[in-house]
């Protein structure tokens, strides 16, 4: 198999959460822990820093990530989801992994994994364990895909766990309550190891997450505010939570490894220099300006909205589109009133069908498109220069407009 054959392989083959949604999940660790053992356990053999939470994980693991490499330590970063090449999911030191490595990790496990029958996820997972030791990095920063007390990242042994925030989300998964949520992403803390968790956290989840520290006599530290903003080339006023998180995270890890708290610093701010980090506050174009976010739940979109009232335009135009799976209704009553809408549908089953999306835009001024592609090149017709346009409601949304923009620069 080539490389896109292996892709199709793995997207095609095996189910993934990402698209399909709640079919894909598997309930246990059992098949990851089959996987690793049948490919030699490499996560054992590696010193991570393991992060979950409702928003900000990407960001805090990138933020991370870059103050370790700026620190002269060979880091391998896991995330997900990527926006425009499967291989963003797994990078070291700021590079993706090759697609020769992914084709013969494929190629020589396939036939050895039927009776595990494993995941995308789960496949992907294993991958980056595999390459991460290959490569003799120093350290990995791990994101969780969904929850952790069951997603398929959570068989590590963590340096330090990190939970950055609690919000409700993937009800269906995780539970309908902070307490139910918390619990399972909660599920990261082990034994006797430090557990870093955001400010700001409910205290619903709060306690819970406390109460499971406890069981696992595990140190437990709360983030506190930063006294001043520190300098990071990641856009948004969000951005000042998470680094407070990967400070504190940082200064935990500091305790038994050498870390310069000028390197960290200078790490911060080389976050999009550093990782592949894409989507999270992020201007792609001027006049008029044009800003990319991943935001897709109620959380994520109340911190987007309080940025739009610090950005300076004349006219808004905002170009979404949700998966079915989000709170919908709460999320859409958030959104500005003085906005015009492009509502677009991503082209993955999990998608929100526009015409049901635009229901939930009554109050609002709207107009639907056929494709994500359709809405922003028509939000770039009708804008003027000094109009502002937003791209957000979905990784897929955004992930589908970045993919049309980058093969039409290659085409020219």
């Amino acid at each position: 198999m080539d490389y896109q054959q292996t892709l199709a392989y793995l997207y095609n083959q095996l189910p993934q959460y990402q698209k399909i949604g709640g079919k894909a999940l598997k309930p246990s660790l059992d098949n990851i822990t089959a996987l690793c053992r049948l490919v030699g356990n490499p996560h054992k053999k590696l010193k991570a820093i393991h992060i979950a939470g409702t928003n900000g994980k990407g960001s805090t693991t990138s933020l991370i990530a870059s103050a370790l490499i700026e620190n002269n330590y060979k880091t391998g970063v896991f995330t997900s989801p990527h926006l425009i090449d499967f291989r963003e999911r797994i990078s070291i030191n700021g590079e993706k992994i090759p697609q020769d490595y992914v084709v013969s990790f494929v190629q020589q496990y396939k036939d050895a994994v039927k009776k595990i029958t494993p995941s995308f996820f789960e496949w992907t997972m294993a991958l980056a364990f595999a390459y991460f030791h290959s490569q003799k990095v120093d350290f990995v920063v791990i994101e969780t895909g969904l929850g952790g007390r069951l997603d398929s990242s959570n068989i590590v042994q963590p340096l330090v766990s990190v939970i950055t925030t609690i919000g409700i989300d993937h009800v269906q998964y995780l539970g309908n309550s902070y307490r139910e949520i918390a619990f399972e992403k909660g599920g990261i803390i082990k034994e006797n190891t430090p557990c870093v968790v955001g400010y700001g956290i409910n205290k619903e989840a709060l306690t819970e997450l406390q109460r499971l520290a406890l069981e696992k006599k595990a140190p437990f530290i709360i983030t506190q505010p930063l006294k001043q903003k520190i300098k990071t080339d990641l856009l948004g006023e969000i951005q000042q939570y998470n680094i407070a998180t990967a400070l504190t995270t940082l200064r935990v890890l500091k305790e038994k490894t050498p870390l310069s708290e000028e390197q960290i610093i200078k790490g911060f701010e080389n976050v999009t220099q550093n990782t592949l980090l894409r989507g999270r506050w992020e201007s792609i174009k001027e006049q008029p300006k044009v800003i990319i976010d991943i935001a897709h739940n109620v959380q994520a979109v109340q911190a987007v909205v309080k940025q739009l009232k610090l950005e300076r335009y004349k006219n808004l135009h905002i170009v979404w589109g949700m998966v079915s799976d989000k709170d919908v209704a709460k999320v859409v009553n958030l959104l500005p009133a003085d906005a015009h809408y492009y509502l677009c549908q991503p082209k993955i089953r999990r998608a929100m069908n526009v015409h049901e999306l635009a229901q939930h835009f009554d109050s609002k001024q709207y107009s639907i498109y056929d494709s994500c592609s359709k809405a922003y090149t028509q939000a770039l017709t009708t804008a003027n220069q000094d109009d502002l346009i937003l791209i957000a409601g979905s990784n897929f949304v955004v992930a589908e407009i970045l993919s049309g923009i980058e093969v039409q620069e290659a085409t020219k």
